[in-house]
């Protein structure tokens, strides 16, 4: 814990005076935001294994509940006396929640967790002791495993309509030099600067918020680390993957109580088309989302082509055609890219 002299002046309400007053303002090191919606006992799993790691740190937990189903607010009020615990009576969205946080913040650092990401014993040490050392790392993320103990995509380029494309038709393997969004071929065992890291486990220097803000309420879900990591180096700050620590991450824990997840993604697919739509039209402007929505419409034609060539179960016509009319209806209900639906 540091404490910060900090200067105000008070109004003297006996004579109509200003007095000046010193006073100490407490600065804890950490912040951890939570956003609880239906996953109560991962939430618990979750905070049991984020107390295990503090070590000499000092810390503050804000969980903000998204109107849970799961009496997840009653079981945290009652369970964890010491969080401070935010109730929404609707589901706000992943980035909103968060930003319902920041006027509770008093750390130097904020973490940002998944109720479905369990941290181990020194990643809460290592990761501030990094960025205590580089001053420029405004943003860090770790390496994530599934509950498998597979790798997981925890170093990411920004997605273009081009490595889009790519990605959904295999030409990856003939576009070498392409940077695609994950790039698993690396062992992942060194520190790099990389282009965005998951929300997951989402490390923010206290001063990039201060610079930046946090997340673009425009995002319901998907879209919004993204975002804000384009944010923060476009104001010059290094966004880094740290691999000495680990994080087990499930997954499309809270995504799945509110519709049908992809199972590679495990993400719901009109959400992420939307944001899609929203970030590229935001950053890129409205040329950059005619050709991501043309060139997923051409992706999804080619894979129907090459199924129906094939004789593939007819359920993969369907879903790929389903998916671009989905990526068309979404282009003209948020007027191409520019308003969010929800």
């Amino acid at each position: 814990m540091r404490n910060i002299t900090s200067y105000n002046n008070f109004k003297n309400t006996a004579d109509g005076c200003l007095t000046d007053v010193f006073y100490w303002k407490l600065i804890l090191d950490i912040s951890v935001i939570l956003v609880s919606y239906n996953t109560v006992e991962m939430t618990k799993v979750a905070l049991s294994h984020l107390y295990s790691s503090l070590h000499d740190l000092e810390m503050e937990v804000i969980i903000v509940d998204n109107a849970s189903r799961d009496q997840s607010a009653k079981v945290l009020r009652n369970e964890y006396p010491q969080i401070t615990l935010l109730e929404n009576n609707k589901n706000v969205g992943f980035g909103r929640a968060n930003n319902q946080a920041l006027p509770y913040i008093k750390s130097r650092y904020v973490l940002l967790l998944n109720t479905d990401a369990f941290v181990e014993s020194d990643t809460i040490s290592k990761t501030v002791q990094y960025m205590d050392v580089n001053q420029r790392c405004g943003i860090l993320g770790v390496k994530l495993l599934g509950r498998d103990g597979i790798l997981q995509p925890s170093c990411r380029f920004f997605p273009t309509p081009w490595n889009i494309f790519l990605n959904r038709t295999g030409m990856d393997r003939i576009f070498k030099h392409t940077k695609m969004v994950d790039d698993m071929s690396w062992d992942h065992a060194s520190i790099r600067d990389c282009d965005w890291v998951p929300g997951c486990y989402y490390l923010i220097r206290k001063e990039v918020i201060d610079q930046v803000g946090l997340f673009d309420p425009r995002y319901f879900l998907y879209f919004e680390e993204l975002d804000h990591c384009f944010n923060a180096k476009k104001a010059g700050w290094h966004v880094t993957y740290y691999p000495y620590t680990s994080v087990v991450h499930i997954g499309g824990e809270s995504a799945k109580s509110d519709g049908n997840i992809t199972s590679k993604g495990r993400q719901i697919s009109s959400l992420q088309i939307e944001s899609e739509l929203l970030y590229f039209r935001k950053n890129y402007g409205l040329n950059t989302v005619i050709l991501n929505v043309f060139l997923v419409s051409l992706a999804d034609s080619l894979q129907i082509l090459i199924d129906i060539v094939k004789l593939r179960r007819p359920q993969r016509c369907i879903a790929n055609f389903t998916h671009s009319l989905l990526v068309w209806k979404l282009f003209f209900i948020t007027r191409m890219g520019k308003q969010p639906q929800h």
